[in-house]
């Protein structure tokens, strides 16, 4: 009977907060979100359009960054419209399915994210440690097959999510930090036994995020062993040049990240604005960033669109 009674208080919707500010002021603070997405939106599609149209560009270095900008696109456009709606509409609430949902869709996006720069890493190690054999070990057939497992991979692994969290009840204050859903802060909300949740999202994070940061860092042991056996300092330092790019990335996505994951886990009576601060550079500022860095950094994609722009 108490059971009953419990589940009709049980909130039928989430309430999202956001960064905390006056109301006054809350749609000029929505005028640096609203650039951010709009240049994340423009920066990855450029991205898309120029490897796509561009012939020169179609080899296995630019596929992987097409699929990385791919999921750019995902994360920006999973997190926009709960957080645009909360500045320019103050709408708040969020029902538990629509919110399942979300982040469902954003931890996918960030699972293949993270697997397409573990993809981009053994790209770069086998151009430096292994260039003879590049062409015939990254074939298009491999390349697709690549692409298809880091995304099979994200929607796969984080499928159990959303499905353990609709098996909670939800009678606990049901006010979320962020403008949008995380795993880790929804299952907090709910009255019952959330161990395998917690022991399923540990599981998750080591065996993903954790194993593709440890390739990537022992790929890079390994290019830095071949780069440093090379005589020429010429070819020393165009050979880690080619890395730059992918090595700001890996640093934007997995600092914050881990960041944010040791926040929730191992961090007592934290600010709420340190963890609004956190989630915001974890989900914001990869997809940003990542399109700046290939541009200004990766000639063949600025001079191809130079003369795409160019009268």
């Amino acid at each position: 009977m108490s059971a009953v009674n419990d589940s009709k208080f049980e909130p039928a919707v989430f309430f999202l907060t956001g960064i905390p500010v006056n109301e006054d002021i809350r749609v000029w603070i929505s005028i640096p979100f609203c650039f951010m997405y709009v240049i994340s939106i423009l920066g990855n599609s450029v991205i898309l359009f120029i490897i796509k149209t561009d012939p020169s560009l179609h080899e296995p270095m630019y596929i992987f960054l097409s699929m990385l900008a791919i999921t750019d696109l995902g994360v920006s456009i999973s997190t926009m419209p709960t957080t645009l709606g909360i500045f320019w509409f103050n709408s708040r609430e969020i029902n538990h399915n629509t919110c399942f949902a979300q982040l469902f869709f954003i931890h996918s996006f960030t699972l293949s994210e993270s697997s397409v720069l573990l993809c981009m890493a053994f790209d770069r190690f086998v151009a430096i440690c292994n260039p003879l054999r590049y062409a015939s070990i990254l074939t298009p057939p491999r390349i697709a097959k690549m692409g298809l497992v880091s995304l099979l991979r994200g929607v796969v692994l984080i499928c159990p999510l959303p499905i353990l969290l609709k098996k909670h009840r939800y009678c606990q204050t049901s006010i979320l930090t962020h403008s949008f859903c995380l795993h880790q802060e929804v299952m907090k909300k709910a009255c019952s036994d959330i161990r395998v949740n917690i022991i399923y999202g540990f599981f998750l994070t080591v065996a993903s995020r954790g194993l593709d940061f440890l390739l990537i860092l022992l790929s890079y042991v390994m290019i830095l062993k071949t780069v440093l056996s090379i005589a020429s300092h010429t070819e020393r330092l165009k050979a880690l040049n080619t890395c730059f790019s992918h090595i700001c990335i890996v640093l934007f996505f997995y600092t914050s990240e881990i960041s944010l994951a040791v926040i929730y886990r191992f961090v007592k009576n934290y600010s709420s604005l340190v963890e609004i601060v956190m989630g915001i550079i974890y989900l914001f500022i990869p997809p940003l960033m990542n399109p700046i860095v290939y541009c200004v950094k990766t000639k063949p994609i600025r001079v191809s669109i130079i003369r795409v722009v160019s009268p």
